[in-house]
Protein backbone atom coordinates (compact mmCIF):
# COMPACT_ATOMS: atom_id res chain seq x y z
CA UNK A 1 0.00 0.00 0.00
CA UNK A 2 1.48 3.34 -1.06
CA UNK A 3 0.47 6.01 1.44
CA UNK A 4 3.00 8.57 0.16
CA UNK A 5 1.44 9.05 -3.28
CA UNK A 6 -1.26 11.41 -2.00
CA UNK A 7 1.32 13.61 -0.26
CA UNK A 8 3.21 13.89 -3.54
CA UNK A 9 0.06 14.68 -5.50
CA UNK A 10 -1.07 17.50 -3.20
CA UNK A 11 1.48 20.08 -4.47
CA UNK A 12 0.49 19.27 -8.07
CA UNK A 13 -3.19 19.77 -7.25
CA UNK A 14 -2.49 22.98 -5.36
CA UNK A 15 -0.74 24.43 -8.42
CA UNK A 16 -3.47 23.29 -10.81
CA UNK A 17 -6.55 24.35 -8.83
CA UNK A 18 -7.69 27.70 -7.54
CA UNK A 19 -6.62 28.15 -3.94
CA UNK A 20 -10.18 28.23 -2.64
CA UNK A 21 -11.08 24.95 -4.34
CA UNK A 22 -7.92 23.27 -3.09
CA UNK A 23 -8.38 24.42 0.49
CA UNK A 24 -12.09 23.67 0.66
CA UNK A 25 -12.27 20.32 -1.11
CA UNK A 26 -8.83 18.70 -1.50
CA UNK A 27 -7.17 19.35 1.86
CA UNK A 28 -9.88 17.54 3.90
CA UNK A 29 -9.29 14.35 1.90
CA UNK A 30 -7.20 11.38 2.93
CA UNK A 31 -6.16 8.69 0.47
CA UNK A 32 -4.66 5.26 0.03
CA UNK A 33 -3.23 3.62 -3.07
CA UNK A 34 -3.04 -0.04 -3.98
CA UNK A 35 -1.61 -0.89 -7.38
CA UNK A 36 -3.27 1.38 -9.94
CA UNK A 37 -6.26 2.20 -7.71
CA UNK A 38 -6.34 5.43 -5.72
CA UNK A 39 -9.07 5.68 -3.09
CA UNK A 40 -9.91 9.19 -1.87
CA UNK A 41 -11.50 9.33 1.57
CA UNK A 42 -13.82 12.27 2.31
CA UNK A 43 -15.03 13.34 5.77
CA UNK A 44 -18.71 13.14 4.70
CA UNK A 45 -20.93 12.31 1.74
CA UNK A 46 -21.44 15.97 0.81
CA UNK A 47 -17.71 16.48 0.22
CA UNK A 48 -17.41 13.07 -1.46
CA UNK A 49 -20.22 13.87 -3.92
CA UNK A 50 -18.78 17.30 -4.74
CA UNK A 51 -15.32 15.87 -5.44
CA UNK A 52 -16.76 13.07 -7.59
CA UNK A 53 -18.76 15.47 -9.74
CA UNK A 54 -16.27 18.31 -10.16
CA UNK A 55 -12.67 17.46 -9.26
CA UNK A 56 -12.19 13.74 -9.91
CA UNK A 57 -10.94 14.24 -13.48
CA UNK A 58 -8.32 16.74 -12.31
CA UNK A 59 -7.09 14.38 -9.59
CA UNK A 60 -6.97 11.51 -12.08
CA UNK A 61 -4.91 13.59 -14.54
CA UNK A 62 -2.37 14.51 -11.85
CA UNK A 63 -2.13 10.90 -10.65
CA UNK A 64 -1.59 9.57 -14.15
CA UNK A 65 1.03 12.22 -14.91
CA UNK A 66 2.92 11.37 -11.72
CA UNK A 67 2.65 7.58 -12.01
CA UNK A 68 2.98 7.55 -15.81
CA UNK A 69 0.17 5.01 -16.06
CA UNK A 70 -3.62 4.93 -16.04
CA UNK A 71 -5.06 5.19 -12.54
CA UNK A 72 -8.49 4.11 -11.33
CA UNK A 73 -10.03 6.49 -8.78
CA UNK A 74 -12.87 6.22 -6.31
CA UNK A 75 -14.22 8.53 -3.63
CA UNK A 76 -15.62 7.09 -0.41
CA UNK A 77 -16.69 8.48 2.94
CA UNK A 78 -14.04 7.96 5.58
CA UNK A 79 -15.18 5.47 8.18
CA UNK A 80 -15.17 6.72 11.79
CA UNK A 81 -12.94 4.93 14.25
CA UNK A 82 -14.63 2.03 16.03
CA UNK A 83 -15.96 2.74 19.54
CA UNK A 84 -17.09 0.38 22.30
CA UNK A 85 -20.76 -0.63 22.17
CA UNK A 86 -21.69 1.22 25.39
CA UNK A 87 -19.97 4.41 24.20
CA UNK A 88 -21.66 4.12 20.82
CA UNK A 89 -25.03 3.80 22.54
CA UNK A 90 -24.30 6.90 24.61
CA UNK A 91 -23.31 8.80 21.47
CA UNK A 92 -26.62 7.90 19.86
CA UNK A 93 -28.65 9.50 22.61
CA UNK A 94 -26.58 12.65 22.91
CA UNK A 95 -28.68 15.76 22.33
CA UNK A 96 -28.01 17.81 19.22
CA UNK A 97 -25.41 20.54 19.78
CA UNK A 98 -26.80 23.95 20.65
CA UNK A 99 -26.14 26.66 18.05
CA UNK A 100 -25.72 29.42 20.61
CA UNK A 101 -22.11 30.57 20.95
CA UNK A 102 -20.25 30.52 24.28
CA UNK A 103 -19.83 33.85 26.02
CA UNK A 104 -16.06 33.78 25.57
CA UNK A 105 -16.24 32.86 21.86
CA UNK A 106 -13.83 34.71 19.60
CA UNK A 107 -14.39 34.34 15.84
CA UNK A 108 -11.60 32.50 14.08
CA UNK A 109 -9.46 34.65 11.76
CA UNK A 110 -9.67 33.96 8.06
CA UNK A 111 -6.73 32.00 6.64
CA UNK A 112 -3.88 33.93 5.04
CA UNK A 113 -4.50 34.60 1.37
CA UNK A 114 -1.96 34.21 -1.41
CA UNK A 115 -2.27 37.38 -3.43
CA UNK A 116 -1.52 36.62 -7.07
CA UNK A 117 -1.59 40.18 -8.43
CA UNK A 118 -0.73 43.76 -7.49
CA UNK A 119 -1.43 47.26 -8.76
CA UNK A 120 2.16 47.47 -10.01
CA UNK A 121 1.59 44.77 -12.65
CA UNK A 122 -1.84 46.04 -13.70
CA UNK A 123 -1.76 47.82 -17.08
CA UNK A 124 -3.96 50.92 -16.99
CA UNK A 125 -5.72 52.23 -20.09
CA UNK A 126 -8.91 54.08 -21.02
CA UNK A 127 -10.81 50.81 -20.69
CA UNK A 128 -10.06 50.33 -16.99
CA UNK A 129 -8.72 53.64 -15.72
CA UNK A 130 -11.78 54.42 -13.59
CA UNK A 131 -11.92 50.92 -12.11
CA UNK A 132 -8.24 51.01 -11.20
CA UNK A 133 -8.51 54.51 -9.67
CA UNK A 134 -11.55 53.45 -7.64
CA UNK A 135 -9.75 50.32 -6.42
CA UNK A 136 -6.74 52.35 -5.28
CA UNK A 137 -9.05 54.92 -3.75
CA UNK A 138 -10.76 52.24 -1.69
CA UNK A 139 -7.36 51.20 -0.32
CA UNK A 140 -6.20 54.68 0.68
CA UNK A 141 -9.64 55.92 1.81
CA UNK A 142 -9.83 58.42 -1.08
CA UNK A 143 -13.06 56.80 -2.29
CA UNK A 144 -16.13 58.20 -0.60
CA UNK A 145 -17.75 54.75 -0.41
CA UNK A 146 -16.61 51.62 1.42
CA UNK A 147 -18.35 49.39 -1.13
CA UNK A 148 -17.04 48.87 -4.68
CA UNK A 149 -18.69 46.89 -7.50
CA UNK A 150 -16.45 45.89 -10.43
CA UNK A 151 -18.24 44.76 -13.60
CA UNK A 152 -16.50 43.41 -16.70
CA UNK A 153 -16.59 40.59 -19.19
CA UNK A 154 -14.44 37.48 -18.78
CA UNK A 155 -10.69 37.98 -18.88
CA UNK A 156 -10.66 41.78 -18.50
CA UNK A 157 -9.00 42.11 -15.09
CA UNK A 158 -11.65 41.86 -12.37
CA UNK A 159 -9.74 39.22 -10.43
CA UNK A 160 -6.48 41.12 -10.90
CA UNK A 161 -7.89 44.26 -9.27
CA UNK A 162 -9.56 42.24 -6.51
CA UNK A 163 -6.25 40.64 -5.54
CA UNK A 164 -4.42 43.95 -5.87
CA UNK A 165 -6.87 45.50 -3.40
CA UNK A 166 -6.38 42.64 -0.97
CA UNK A 167 -2.60 42.82 -1.22
CA UNK A 168 -2.45 46.58 -0.67
CA UNK A 169 -4.89 46.58 2.23
CA UNK A 170 -2.93 43.79 3.89
CA UNK A 171 0.36 45.66 3.43
CA UNK A 172 -0.93 49.06 4.56
CA UNK A 173 -2.73 47.86 7.66
CA UNK A 174 -1.74 49.70 10.84
CA UNK A 175 -3.15 46.88 12.93
CA UNK A 176 -1.32 43.66 13.74
CA UNK A 177 -3.51 41.94 11.18
CA UNK A 178 -6.38 42.93 8.93
CA UNK A 179 -8.81 40.07 8.52
CA UNK A 180 -9.43 39.87 4.76
CA UNK A 181 -11.77 37.28 3.28
CA UNK A 182 -11.25 36.75 -0.46
CA UNK A 183 -13.37 34.06 -2.08
CA UNK A 184 -15.86 33.37 -4.85
CA UNK A 185 -19.62 33.48 -4.34
CA UNK A 186 -19.71 29.73 -4.86
CA UNK A 187 -17.08 29.15 -2.15
CA UNK A 188 -19.02 31.41 0.24
CA UNK A 189 -22.19 29.41 -0.45
CA UNK A 190 -20.46 26.06 -0.06
CA UNK A 191 -18.92 27.04 3.26
CA UNK A 192 -22.34 28.10 4.50
CA UNK A 193 -23.93 24.82 3.42
CA UNK A 194 -21.16 22.80 5.08
CA UNK A 195 -21.54 24.85 8.25
CA UNK A 196 -25.27 24.17 8.34
CA UNK A 197 -24.72 20.45 7.82
CA UNK A 198 -22.16 20.46 10.64
CA UNK A 199 -24.54 22.48 12.83
CA UNK A 200 -22.09 25.38 12.94
CA UNK A 201 -24.20 27.98 11.17
CA UNK A 202 -23.94 30.39 14.09
CA UNK A 203 -20.16 30.12 14.03
CA UNK A 204 -20.09 30.76 10.27
CA UNK A 205 -22.25 33.87 10.65
CA UNK A 206 -20.11 35.18 13.48
CA UNK A 207 -16.93 34.69 11.48
CA UNK A 208 -18.16 36.63 8.45
CA UNK A 209 -20.23 39.30 10.21
CA UNK A 210 -18.08 39.99 13.28
CA UNK A 211 -14.55 38.96 12.36
CA UNK A 212 -14.04 40.01 8.75
CA UNK A 213 -12.63 43.50 8.15
CA UNK A 214 -12.61 43.32 4.35
CA UNK A 215 -14.79 41.10 2.14
CA UNK A 216 -13.64 40.51 -1.45
CA UNK A 217 -16.32 38.45 -3.18
CA UNK A 218 -16.10 37.29 -6.81
CA UNK A 219 -18.84 36.37 -9.30
CA UNK A 220 -21.83 37.42 -7.23
CA UNK A 221 -24.14 36.46 -10.12
CA UNK A 222 -23.81 32.93 -8.70
CA UNK A 223 -26.47 33.89 -6.12
CA UNK A 224 -29.24 34.37 -8.69
CA UNK A 225 -32.20 32.13 -7.95
CA UNK A 226 -30.79 31.01 -4.58
CA UNK A 227 -33.16 32.67 -2.11
CA UNK A 228 -31.79 31.32 1.19
CA UNK A 229 -28.21 32.07 0.23
CA UNK A 230 -29.24 35.57 -0.82
CA UNK A 231 -30.76 36.14 2.63
CA UNK A 232 -27.50 35.18 4.34
CA UNK A 233 -25.43 37.34 1.99
CA UNK A 234 -27.73 40.33 2.50
CA UNK A 235 -27.48 40.06 6.28
CA UNK A 236 -23.70 39.69 6.03
CA UNK A 237 -23.35 42.77 3.83
CA UNK A 238 -25.58 44.81 6.13
CA UNK A 239 -23.55 43.73 9.17
CA UNK A 240 -20.27 44.67 7.47
CA UNK A 241 -21.71 47.98 6.34
CA UNK A 242 -22.81 48.79 9.88
CA UNK A 243 -19.27 48.10 11.11
CA UNK A 244 -17.74 50.33 8.40
CA UNK A 245 -15.96 47.42 6.70
CA UNK A 246 -14.78 47.51 3.12
CA UNK A 247 -16.55 45.30 0.56
CA UNK A 248 -15.59 44.67 -3.05
CA UNK A 249 -17.89 42.65 -5.32
CA UNK A 250 -17.24 41.52 -8.89
CA UNK A 251 -19.50 40.20 -11.62
CA UNK A 252 -19.70 39.82 -15.37
CA UNK A 253 -23.07 41.57 -15.12
CA UNK A 254 -24.38 44.86 -13.82
CA UNK A 255 -26.63 44.68 -10.75
CA UNK A 256 -29.68 45.62 -12.82
CA UNK A 257 -28.97 42.75 -15.24
CA UNK A 258 -29.21 40.07 -12.57
CA UNK A 259 -32.29 37.88 -12.56
CA UNK A 260 -34.08 36.23 -9.62
CA UNK A 261 -32.20 38.31 -7.06
CA UNK A 262 -33.92 39.97 -4.10
CA UNK A 263 -34.44 43.70 -4.84
CA UNK A 264 -32.89 44.56 -1.47
CA UNK A 265 -29.76 42.66 -2.44
CA UNK A 266 -29.61 44.33 -5.85
CA UNK A 267 -29.93 47.68 -4.08
CA UNK A 268 -27.11 46.68 -1.74
CA UNK A 269 -24.92 45.68 -4.69
CA UNK A 270 -25.51 49.07 -6.31
CA UNK A 271 -25.14 51.11 -3.10
CA UNK A 272 -21.39 51.62 -3.46
CA UNK A 273 -19.23 52.86 -6.31
CA UNK A 274 -19.91 51.07 -9.61
CA UNK A 275 -16.96 50.76 -12.00
CA UNK A 276 -17.16 49.12 -15.43
CA UNK A 277 -14.19 47.71 -17.33
CA UNK A 278 -14.26 47.54 -21.12
CA UNK A 279 -12.13 45.69 -23.67
CA UNK A 280 -8.62 47.22 -23.90
CA UNK A 281 -7.64 49.42 -26.85
CA UNK A 282 -4.66 48.67 -29.09
CA UNK A 283 -2.12 50.72 -27.11
CA UNK A 284 -3.18 49.06 -23.84
CA UNK A 285 -2.92 45.61 -25.40
CA UNK A 286 0.58 46.41 -26.64
CA UNK A 287 1.62 47.50 -23.15
CA UNK A 288 0.15 44.31 -21.68
CA UNK A 289 2.35 42.25 -24.01
CA UNK A 290 5.45 44.31 -23.16
CA UNK A 291 4.80 44.09 -19.42
CA UNK A 292 4.21 40.34 -19.60
CA UNK A 293 7.37 39.87 -21.68
CA UNK A 294 9.43 41.68 -19.03
CA UNK A 295 7.96 39.40 -16.37
CA UNK A 296 8.98 36.40 -18.47
CA UNK A 297 12.42 37.95 -18.96
CA UNK A 298 12.34 37.78 -22.75
CA UNK A 299 12.87 40.26 -25.56
CA UNK A 300 9.88 40.67 -27.86
CA UNK A 301 10.15 42.91 -30.92
CA UNK A 302 7.69 45.68 -31.65
CA UNK A 303 6.52 43.76 -34.71
CA UNK A 304 5.58 40.70 -32.63
CA UNK A 305 4.05 42.87 -29.92
CA UNK A 306 1.91 44.70 -32.46
CA UNK A 307 0.86 41.46 -34.15
CA UNK A 308 -0.40 39.90 -30.93
CA UNK A 309 -2.15 43.11 -29.87
CA UNK A 310 -3.81 43.42 -33.29
CA UNK A 311 -5.07 39.85 -33.48
CA UNK A 312 -6.22 39.27 -29.88
CA UNK A 313 -8.50 42.09 -28.84
CA UNK A 314 -11.23 41.02 -26.43
CA UNK A 315 -9.64 38.85 -23.74
CA UNK A 316 -6.53 39.76 -21.75
CA UNK A 317 -6.14 36.19 -20.49
CA UNK A 318 -6.03 34.92 -24.07
CA UNK A 319 -3.47 37.56 -25.01
CA UNK A 320 -1.21 36.59 -22.11
CA UNK A 321 -1.71 32.89 -22.81
CA UNK A 322 -0.66 33.37 -26.42
CA UNK A 323 2.55 35.12 -25.36
CA UNK A 324 3.27 32.39 -22.80
CA UNK A 325 2.90 29.73 -25.48
CA UNK A 326 5.02 31.69 -27.92
CA UNK A 327 7.86 32.02 -25.39
CA UNK A 328 7.61 28.35 -24.43
CA UNK A 329 7.65 27.19 -28.05
CA UNK A 330 10.70 29.35 -28.82
CA UNK A 331 12.57 27.94 -25.84
CA UNK A 332 11.66 24.32 -26.62
CA UNK A 333 12.78 24.71 -30.24
CA UNK A 334 15.81 26.83 -29.39
CA UNK A 335 14.59 29.60 -31.71
CA UNK A 336 14.24 33.36 -31.57
CA UNK A 337 10.80 34.91 -31.07
CA UNK A 338 9.90 36.04 -34.58
CA UNK A 339 6.74 37.14 -36.35
CA UNK A 340 6.75 33.85 -38.27
CA UNK A 341 6.76 31.87 -35.02
CA UNK A 342 4.09 34.20 -33.61
CA UNK A 343 1.83 33.49 -36.60
CA UNK A 344 2.21 29.76 -35.97
CA UNK A 345 1.11 30.16 -32.35
CA UNK A 346 -1.72 32.50 -33.29
CA UNK A 347 -3.29 29.74 -35.38
CA UNK A 348 -4.43 28.20 -32.09
CA UNK A 349 -6.18 31.37 -30.95
CA UNK A 350 -9.14 33.44 -32.03
CA UNK A 351 -8.39 36.07 -34.63
CA UNK A 352 -10.31 39.01 -33.18
CA UNK A 353 -9.50 41.91 -35.46
CA UNK A 354 -13.22 42.46 -36.05
CA UNK A 355 -15.90 41.60 -33.54
CA UNK A 356 -18.29 38.95 -34.92
CA UNK A 357 -22.01 39.63 -35.06
CA UNK A 358 -24.75 37.28 -33.86
CA UNK A 359 -25.15 35.64 -37.27
CA UNK A 360 -21.44 34.84 -37.42
CA UNK A 361 -21.51 33.44 -33.89
CA UNK A 362 -24.56 31.26 -34.57
CA UNK A 363 -22.98 29.89 -37.75
CA UNK A 364 -19.71 29.16 -35.92
CA UNK A 365 -21.43 27.42 -33.00
CA UNK A 366 -23.60 25.25 -35.26
CA UNK A 367 -20.54 24.20 -37.27
CA UNK A 368 -18.49 23.50 -34.13
CA UNK A 369 -21.15 21.31 -32.53
CA UNK A 370 -22.42 19.67 -35.72
CA UNK A 371 -26.01 20.91 -35.49
CA UNK A 372 -28.30 23.02 -37.64
CA UNK A 373 -29.58 26.45 -36.64
CA UNK A 374 -33.22 25.29 -36.25
CA UNK A 375 -32.05 22.75 -33.65
CA UNK A 376 -30.07 25.46 -31.83
CA UNK A 377 -33.21 27.58 -31.63
CA UNK A 378 -35.52 24.66 -30.82
CA UNK A 379 -36.74 23.53 -27.39
CA UNK A 380 -34.37 20.54 -27.45
CA UNK A 381 -32.74 19.78 -24.10
CA UNK A 382 -30.16 17.30 -25.40
CA UNK A 383 -26.77 17.76 -23.76
CA UNK A 384 -25.03 18.71 -27.02
CA UNK A 385 -27.68 21.25 -27.99
CA UNK A 386 -27.76 22.88 -24.56
CA UNK A 387 -23.95 23.13 -24.57
CA UNK A 388 -24.00 24.70 -28.03
CA UNK A 389 -26.74 27.12 -26.98
CA UNK A 390 -24.84 28.18 -23.84
CA UNK A 391 -21.69 28.68 -25.93
CA UNK A 392 -23.66 30.95 -28.27
CA UNK A 393 -24.98 32.96 -25.31
CA UNK A 394 -21.45 33.36 -23.95
CA UNK A 395 -19.96 34.45 -27.29
CA UNK A 396 -22.79 36.91 -27.99
CA UNK A 397 -22.25 38.48 -24.58
CA UNK A 398 -18.50 38.63 -25.10
CA UNK A 399 -18.35 39.92 -28.68
CA UNK A 400 -21.48 42.05 -29.10
CA UNK A 401 -23.02 45.00 -27.33
CA UNK A 402 -26.41 43.29 -27.06
CA UNK A 403 -28.19 43.12 -23.72
CA UNK A 404 -29.11 39.77 -22.20
CA UNK A 405 -32.71 40.32 -23.23
CA UNK A 406 -31.68 41.09 -26.83
CA UNK A 407 -29.50 37.96 -27.00
CA UNK A 408 -32.40 35.91 -25.67
CA UNK A 409 -34.78 37.39 -28.22
CA UNK A 410 -32.42 36.54 -31.10
CA UNK A 411 -31.87 32.97 -29.87
CA UNK A 412 -35.43 32.32 -28.71
CA UNK A 413 -34.82 32.24 -24.98
CA UNK A 414 -35.66 34.27 -21.86
CA UNK A 415 -33.29 36.73 -20.21
CA UNK A 416 -32.89 34.36 -17.24
CA UNK A 417 -31.98 31.40 -19.47
CA UNK A 418 -29.29 33.43 -21.22
CA UNK A 419 -27.82 34.50 -17.89
CA UNK A 420 -27.76 30.95 -16.51
CA UNK A 421 -26.15 29.64 -19.68
CA UNK A 422 -23.36 32.22 -19.57
CA UNK A 423 -22.73 31.51 -15.89
CA UNK A 424 -22.49 27.76 -16.57
CA UNK A 425 -19.88 28.31 -19.32
CA UNK A 426 -17.84 30.71 -17.16
CA UNK A 427 -17.93 28.28 -14.24
CA UNK A 428 -16.57 25.38 -16.30
CA UNK A 429 -13.85 27.56 -17.85
CA UNK A 430 -12.76 28.99 -14.50
CA UNK A 431 -12.64 25.55 -12.86
CA UNK A 432 -10.35 24.22 -15.61
CA UNK A 433 -12.48 21.08 -15.85
CA UNK A 434 -12.22 18.83 -18.93
CA UNK A 435 -15.45 20.40 -20.19
CA UNK A 436 -14.02 23.84 -19.38
CA UNK A 437 -10.91 23.11 -21.43
CA UNK A 438 -13.10 21.88 -24.28
CA UNK A 439 -15.14 25.09 -24.15
CA UNK A 440 -11.97 27.22 -24.09
CA UNK A 441 -10.68 25.39 -27.16
CA UNK A 442 -13.98 25.79 -29.01
CA UNK A 443 -14.33 29.47 -28.12
CA UNK A 444 -10.70 30.08 -29.13
CA UNK A 445 -11.40 28.83 -32.66
CA UNK A 446 -13.87 31.61 -33.39
CA UNK A 447 -12.25 33.55 -36.23
CA UNK A 448 -13.46 36.96 -37.17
Amino acid sequence: MNTDLWLKLLPMLENRLEQGLFTLWIKPLAARCEGNHLELQAPNEFVASWVRERLLDTVRECAQEFMDKRMELSVVVRRPAAVPAMEAKQQQIKPAPVLALPLDYQPRPMPEHRWRFSFEDFVVGPCNELACAASKGLCNDALSADHLFLSAGPGLGKTHLLHAIGRQLAQRSNRARTNIACLSAEEFSTRLVLAIKAREAARFKAEFRDSVDVLLLEDIHFFQGKGKLQDELLMTLKALQARGCKVVLTSSFLPRELNEVDPQLVSCFASGFLALMDTPDFATREEIVRRKARMLQVQVSDDVTGLLAERLTTDIRQLESCLNNLVLKARLLGQQITTELAWQVLENYAAQSTSPDVERIVSFVCKSYGIEEPELLSRSRSQQTVLARNTAFYLCRKHTCLSLAAIGERLGRKHSTVLKGIINVEREINRLTPLGRQLTSTIGRLSC
